[in-house]
Formats: C-alpha cells, structure tokens, sequence
C-alpha cells in the first residue's frame, strides 16, 4: 500500500466526518462562462522554467489539467488541492476556534470566519459555519493583529506572496473594500484565484495594475516591480508569505528582497524544513537582518504545529 493512498484515505476520512454539512456545487450558465473564459486565458499561459521546486511543478500540472478540463466546479473537492491549499478536519484547529472566541473582538473574527460554498469547501465538523481552512488563515491574523497592536483595517496595501486559491484576499476586502491587494503566484494559480474571487463578485485583474481597488492577480516579477513603484510612502504595507515564500529556491526568494526591505509589516508563516532547505536558518538570518535596521521582529512557534513558525515584524 502505498503512502499517497495512506494520506488520501486519511483526508477522505476527515472530509467524511463533515458529510452532514458538505453540499456540491450545481453549474448554471453564469459559472459555465465564467469556467469558458478561464480556459480560454490558460491558453495564453507560457511556462516559466527553473521557477518552482518539483512538488509545485506537479502541483502546477494539475491545476492547469483541471482549468482545461473545465473541471472547475467544486475544485476544492479534489485532494490535490485540499493537500496544497486547504486544511479541513484536524482537532487542533478547535483550539483556535477557541481562542478566537475567548477574545474581546469574537463578534468580529466571527464574521471573518464564516464560510461561503463556491468550491464547496470541507465545512469544520465542530463548527460548520465555517471551514477548517477560514479558521486557520483567521487565527494567522489574529495572532499578527496581537504583535501589531493595531488594527488590521488599518493597513493600506498588501502584497500576498502565494496566495492559495484566493481566501486571505476575499477576508481582507472583508476587512477593507478599499485596500490595495496584490497576489504573486504561479500563472496556473493565478487563473484558479481568478475563478474564485470572481465567482465572489470581486473585481480582479490579471498581470495588470490600472483599476484601484481590485485585486491583482500577478506571475511577472516586472510587474510586480513596476507595481511596487506607484506604492506611495505614506501608505501602510503589509508584506504576507503564509507557507510560500519557504516553498521556493533561495535564489527566486532574492527577488522578493525589495519588497521584504520596504514593507512596514511582514506576516510569515514556514516549516522548518522544505526539499534539503533549512528554513529557519534562513528566516533566523532575515530577523537578524530587520533588528539590524531597527524593526521589531520575532521568530515563535505555531501552537499545536510540530516545526512550523511565525516570522512577525514591523516598523519600530
């Protein structure tokens, strides 16, 4: 017996214990276009090489096969995706469910937390209001909003370095409709974000800047400079690498310096160790570096996350 179906039979146990609560998707004429015109942007696509580490190159591969299959609906049922994207069914997310409604803002984190159906999500079996997933990313933020010691709605900008298949954004034009919001990703990603905060009614555009208030949705690091250009100095950026940026060579995350050295808040999420790369070395090194230019910065555990940190800093 192999160990992909080991892992496979274990998530469908998980996603199982939800069935109660976990309803498909049906296709109308609306999300048929929408899926029409995704397949029609993946022929556009040019393969960048030397880019990604294998598990992303595979990873790469499937999304693309399901973008051309027109196999869109409900993706995040497809166990590549929830292996890569999604988290559904684990018992130590209820302590974070826990501690978010120990706190004083619950009625707030509660609304953030609460799940929609496009993709039909796995829904939390002890919370089905929510996903698994919703409350992983929205304990992230209630942990960074704690080292911040302000307001998340205060930030301006936000550049997203590998940004799943679109969550962290829609949470944060919950937070601020106006927010400038910018994700780096894969072309192939880029295109299955672009279905999901579609079929969410949010204005997105991809590798382009021009329209203030939608999300962009960028594979060029040219772009991305050009972008990173028209940022004004006097707004509040937020720099977020959740699991990402500890997924790609050393040499592809050097690119990314101009903007890890510009940004006023930096919210990074690694595991230890990733393909031979020793991450909290490297992220060790980085804290070093942003104490060295005054900037609070600190490396801690994630609670019930066996070798998985936080990387928090912020302008001092």
């Amino acid at each position: 017996m192999s160990e992909n179906f080991i892992v496979e039979f274990q998530r469908s146990l998980r996603a199982n214990l939800s069935f109660i609560f976990n309803k498909y998707e049906k296709k109308n004429n609306k999300i048929q276009t929408l899926i029409n015109e995704v397949y029609e942007k993946s022929k556009n696509l040019i393969e960048k090489k030397n880019s990604k580490r294998k598990t992303h190159k595979i990873f790469s591969k499937s999304v693309l096969k399901i973008i051309t299959e027109k196999k869109l609906l409900n993706f995040m049922r497809y166990g590549f995706i929830q292996q890569m994207f999604f988290i559904h069914n684990r018992l130590y997310l209820y302590h974070y469910l826990l501690e978010l409604k120990k706190s004083i803002k619950w009625k707030y984190w509660k609304k953030l937390i609460k799940e929609n159906n496009v993709g039909s999500p796995i829904k939390y079996f002890l919370y089905p209001e929510s996903s698994g997933n919703k409350i992983f990313q929205i304990y992230h933020l209630k942990k960074y909003e704690d080292f911040l010691k302000i307001n998340l709605k205060n930030i301006d900008q936000i550049i997203e370095f590998g940004g799943g298949y679109g969550n962290m954004a829609e949470t944060f034009k919950k937070i601020n409709p106006k927010l400038d919001y910018t994700i780096f990703d894969t072309p192939e990603v880029n295109l299955l974000q672009y279905y999901y905060l579609k079929r969410l009614r949010l204005k997105v555009e991809l590798n382009s800047h021009k329209h203030n208030n939608y999300i962009k949705l960028i594979n060029s690091s040219s772009i991305l400079k050009s972008k990173f250009a028209t940022i004004k100095k006097s707004k509040k950026k937020l720099f977020i690498a959740n699991w990402s940026l500890s997924e790609t060579p050393l040499k592809f995350r050097d690119k990314f310096k101009f903007i890890i050295d510009n940004f006023d808040f930096q919210l990074i999420s690694f595991q230890k160790e990733f393909e031979g790369i020793n991450n909290l070395s490297f992220f060790q090194k980085l804290n070093k570096l942003n104490l060295s230019k005054n900037r609070i910065s600190k490396i801690f555990p994630i609670k019930k996350m066996n070798e998985h940190f936080y990387f928090f800093s912020k302008k001092n």
